[in-house]
């Protein structure tokens, strides 16, 4: 019986026990995470001491690594009280406990006890969360199905419900279509199709209104200005000039392949390799522009090999955080502190940024190589074909050339000397200065009258080219001719002279008429680092032509150089001729807007004061009032050369001579040659004129042999380590062995589909344009020290989505805009707020101040005055005075800012002139970037200066003027007719009673102030460029702008 009643008694226990057990488990929490819970204590209080970076790792521990930390004994699984990790963060031993107090990140209770419960639960470790590829993950259940418009919702939805929170109803149409205008397009809509959005009743009314912002070219402006603050674009090289960069052509480029929703993993590959692709278009070679918008530098006193390290790593950085969000930077140095990434990792993956042809200085000029011509989009068809047409052209005249040999030797041994003179142009000579005589006393011809000048003090007489003697520029020696070179900017000239440089000679004037006291108003014949070419000035560098040739000139050499200008006040119409051959150019100014004439005289051997060539050599100087032709030019070039053949017999001719003289004599004498060659030439004028309208885009090219790579102890690029191989981190999938080691490789090792991070990435910053914050708030760090993502399968579902739709951008943002998580209204209860201040948890619409760009456009496009031209080069809007002056150097020509005018003011401000060193000071005030690096995340605060801006910048206040100009004129007489014409426009909605009265005390108070200050009605009404038209008086108008100008300014306005 006792053994009876025991037996029961333990069966009884054990029952008992085992519904204790599961009431138990019922009760107990979910396992923790090691990347949810774990992995973040230990980052911010271990890793920097027991993490991958080996130079700063402490007793050989590494508690990112279960092997090692098992190993060691800091983690004895299910064991806590064994563990010396947990003895060790619970020590009162100043000195053995854990973090050391000085790095002050001292645990706290609840930190302990979730590492104390993750060793007792088994201390599993899992791979970063970003590191594991995504896959679709399934569609949550919803506690309510008629809220979900997509499966977006349906993730949104289930994490409000485990929150006990419910989404927020549905905006109302007018807060809707403002909002998902500005999100499209970056634009608030016109009121007209507020209303008939809001008038339409069909089911799908909202998805049609989306398809027809998704359609606007304003969609490419606004996706592709974010994308700029990725790629670092700018309008200047960065560093000591800050020089003028012209990159614009890789702007519109990137506003082209948004507008035609070109799939994201193309619009990498070209980013990143355009150039390398097989038969690469002209377009894929500009979008290689991504990797040239790093800040350059000229300063004298740099060492190359250093920037070069500079400019690689800059890329390195920048590829990293754009397509993979990591901070690749930080294992410049040394191992990454908390990534598994190590320094040879970072310096191999440098590697693929190692072998650009880019120099390491940038010249100073616009247009560093390597460089393409990047005709206007409009001019790119007529363009191929012109080239095609030349090539053709080009093969006949050589033809030609090679049938006329027998006719040239034939004219040739008929030729006499006497004739020389009847082989020069001689048409328009203005001046003829010899310059061979060898005595004191030079000779000159001025329109037709021989002149007589004493020779100047200090010059020399020296050999001379082929027959004479020449004048040799010692010290600052100069002959002026008082009456000579007296041109206008719409008089074509030109320019002549023989010309030898000594090695000595780097910049200086051969010939000029200009005034270095006055802006350098005129022009010369100049030589620029051995590179000969012209100005041509009104105003330096505002009213400006600079062109220099390409080719520099041969040192110890006697050349003919000339210069010809067509009136025509454009750098186009500029030639350089070289041995009578034209040169191609680099146009370092373009903008010549009034008078070149000027009292100085003209000096043959330097400027007005100085700016002489004091090695140099030269005679046969000529000056002609109209522009020389290149037969001209090949006369003059050849013309020593003819009658140095005449005078030697003919089997001691220098065959080079004999060659240069038959290209002339072809030019000028042999009919069918003259006849293709102006066939030739009709193409090449037309060429140049699509050239001179268009640009240059910077573009990446490859050496021809792969430079050595190493890893760079300290980051120091004179301490080379270890030598390394193009590659990829090895805790990303292996690079494939069919894919080129080079950045095309790179690339599409970016964009496989077996690469976790690129699609979340991608994804993860379009949702951070749309909703204010990423899934993934640290949009540039998908690593250990970056955030956890809010949602995480949202997250995951979305980069298969992008990838498998085609990496479809569009389609992406269809996704978001018209899901209900998107359609919620933004307005919150204080408890909601407090709750979720940052909105992560998504229960309720986004609502946040608009980007510095947003702001400006928006307040142009609401009073009409934005103009609608899409891109082209960089324009300079209003600006405060003196904010490029007091950063630059004196030199640089983005030293002055020289406001445009016309359209120019009113561009959307994607498209205003970006100076490193000195952003657009009205947009610096909102956040924008400097664009040294690469920014995926801009700050977003709230200043006074901000208001101090949007109320006083003569921006806003002439589009609050234009507006109210526009409600007077427009809207009717009534007042709250004109007050909701403004708000409609700046706000999607009419006012209410309430708003209207208090506009209207204000509005009256506003006119008696203006009427007892007329002045200052008068002033205010004269802001900006465009006029104030209508007859209304000027306080009135005042009054109405400052009306205007309050509303501009709410809150409501100025967020999204």
């Amino acid at each position: 019986m006792a053994v009876l009643l025991r037996s029961a008694l333990l069966s009884g226990a054990a029952v008992m026990g085992s519904v204790l057990a599961c009431c138990a488990s019922a009760a107990e929490p979910a396992p923790l995470s090691y990347n949810d819970d774990i992995r973040p204590i230990l980052s911010d209080g271990c890793f920097s001491c027991h993490g991958p970076d080996s130079a700063s790792r402490q007793a050989d521990l590494r508690l990112d690594q279960r092997d090692c930390a098992v190993e060691l004994g800091a983690i004895v699984a299910g064991a806590p009280d064994e563990s010396e990790l947990i003895r060790r963060i619970t020590s009162t031993d100043e000195y053995e406990v854990m973090p050391p107090p000085e790095l002050k990140k001292t645990l706290t209770a609840e930190q302990i006890e979730i590492l104390t419960r993750w060793i007792r639960e088994g201390a599993e470790y899992e791979p970063h969360w970003s590191l594991i590829p995504p896959v679709r993950p399934e569609l949550p259940p919803v506690p309510d199905e008629s809220w979900v418009r997509n499966p977006i919702d349906r993730f949104v939805a289930a994490r409000l419900s485990a929150e006990s929170l419910e989404p927020r109803p549905e905006a109302d149409r007018r807060q809707l279509a403002r909002r998902v205008s500005l999100d499209l397009t970056g634009l608030p809509p016109e009121p007209e199709l507020v209303d008939r959005f809001v008038a339409d009743e069909r089911p799908d009314a909202y998805e049609q209104l989306v398809e027809e912002l998704l359609q606007s070219p304003r969609w490419g402006e606004h996706r592709g200005r974010y994308w700029l603050d990725v790629a670092r674009y700018a309008d200047t090289h960065g560093i000591h000039f800050d020089n003028f960069r012209e990159m614009w052509s890789y702007r519109d480029w990137v506003i082209a392949a948004f507008n035609r929703n070109q799939p994201f993993d193309e619009f990498t590959i070209e980013n990143l390799a355009g150039d390398l692709l097989p038969n690469a278009t002209l377009e894929q070679r500009i979008g290689s522009g991504f990797n040239r918008c790093n800040i350059t530098t000229n300063e004298g006193g740099i060492i190359d090999e250093e920037y070069l390290v500079l400019y690689a790593r800059d890329r390195t950085e920048t590829t990293s955080v754009a397509w993979l969000g990591l901070t690749a930077g930080c294992a410049v140095c040394h191992d990454h502190k908390f990534d598994p990434l190590t320094q040879r990792e970072f310096y191999a993956l440098s590697a693929f940024f190692n072998n650009t042809t880019q120099e390491a200085k940038d010249g100073n000029i616009k247009d560093t190589p390597p460089v393409e011509m990047a005709p206007l989009a409009a001019d790119r068809p007529r363009y191929r074909e012109l080239l095609a047409e030349q090539s053709a052209a080009e093969t006949l005249l050589q033809q030609r050339r090679d049938e006329a040999t027998p006719e040239f030797h034939d004219w040739l041994a008929a030729a006499d000397v006497a004739n020389r003179d009847s082989w020069l142009p001689a048409d328009g000579l203005h001046l003829y200065a010899p310059l061979d005589e060898g005595a004191e006393t030079l000779s000159y011809v001025l329109d037709g009258a021989p002149q007589a000048a004493t020779k100047p003090e200090g010059v020399a007489w020296t050999d001379g080219g082929l027959l004479r003697k020449a004048i040799a520029l010692a010290g600052s020696a100069a002959l002026g001719i008082p009456d000579a070179g007296d041109f206008q900017r719409d008089s074509a000239f030109s320019a002549a002279a023989w010309v030898k440089l000594s090695s000595a000679d780097q910049s200086g004037a051969l010939l000029a008429r200009m005034d270095n006291d006055n802006d350098y108003r005129g022009w010369d014949l100049w030589v620029e680092n051995g590179r000969v070419g012209s100005h041509i000035i009104n105003r330096w560098p505002d009213s400006a032509i600079k062109v220099i040739a390409k080719q520099p000139l041969a040192v110890d050499r006697w050349t003919h150089v000339a210069i010809s200008y067509d009136g025509s006040s454009t750098a186009g119409g500029v030639s350089v001729y070289i041995d009578g051959e034209r040169q191609d150019v680099d146009i370092a100014a373009d903008g010549l807007k009034d008078s070149i004439h000027t009292a100085v005289p003209l000096k043959i051997g330097q400027r007005h004061t100085g700016q002489q060539l004091p090695g140099a050599a030269l005679h046969d100087v000529r000056v002609y009032r109209r522009a020389l032709g290149a037969t001209d030019a090949l006369g003059l070039a050849n013309a020593e050369r003819l009658e140095t053949l005449l005078n030697q017999p003919a089997d001691q001719r220098n065959p080079a001579d004999v060659d240069a003289v038959y290209k002339w004599w072809l030019a000028a004498f042999d009919e069918p040659y003259r006849q293709a060659n102006a066939t030739l030439t009709k193409l090449q004028d037309e060429r140049r004129r699509i050239e001179a309208r268009g640009t240059v885009a910077l573009v990446m090219h490859e050496r021809d042999e792969a430079a050595e790579a190493y890893v760079l102890m300290r980051g120091e690029y004179d301490q080379r380590g270890e030598r390394v191989e193009p590659d990829t981190p090895a805790m990303l999938p292996p690079f494939p062995a069919d894919l080129p080691r080079n950045r095309l490789g790179l690339a599409q090792w970016i964009v496989d589909e077996r690469n976790p991070l690129t699609a979340r990435v991608a994804v993860n910053r379009f949702w951070q344009e749309v909703f204010g914050t990423g899934l993934v708030a640290s949009a540039g760090d998908f690593g250990v020290t970056g955030q956890l993502p809010s949602h995480r399968e949202l997250l995951d579902w979305l980069a298969v989505e992008f990838r498998e739709s085609g990496w479809d951008v569009k389609q992406l943002f269809r996704l978001m805009v018209t899901s209900a998580t998107y359609r919620q209204s933004a307005a919150a209860s204080p408890e909601l707020i407090d709750r979720d201040p940052e909105n992560r948890l998504l229960a309720r619409g986004p609502r946040y101040r608009m980007d510095a760009e947003m702001v400006r456009d928006a307040a142009l496009a609401t009073s009409g005055l934005l103009a609608p031209r899409i891109g082209g080069p960089s324009v300079k809007p209003y600006q405060p005075p003196g904010v490029w002056e007091a950063v630059a150097i004196t030199g640089s020509n983005t030293r002055d800012y020289v406001r445009d005018d016309g359209e120019s003011l009113y561009r959307r401000s994607m498209y205003t002139f970006w100076k490193r060193s000195a952003p657009p000071a009205s947009m610096d005030i909102f956040n924008a970037p400097s664009r040294e690096t690469c920014t995926v995340v801009r700050e977003r605060t709230n200043t006074p200066l901000q208001a101090l801006a949007t109320l006083n910048d003569v921006q806003f206040v002439e589009a609050a003027r234009v507006l109210a100009s526009r409600a007077v004129a427009e809207a009717g007489d009534g007042f709250d007719d004109r007050v909701n014409f403004i708000a409609e426009r700046l706000l999607s909605r009419s006012l209410t009673a309430d708003e209207l009265a208090v506009l209207r005390a204000n509005f009256d108070s506003l006119r008696e102030h203006y009427q007892a200050d007329p002045e200052a009605a008068r002033q205010l009404v004269s802001y900006g460029e465009s006029a104030a038209g209508g007859d209304l008086p000027a306080d009135e108008l005042a009054a109405w702008t400052m009306t205007a100008s309050v509303v501009m300014n709410t809150d409501e306005f100025l967020n999204k």
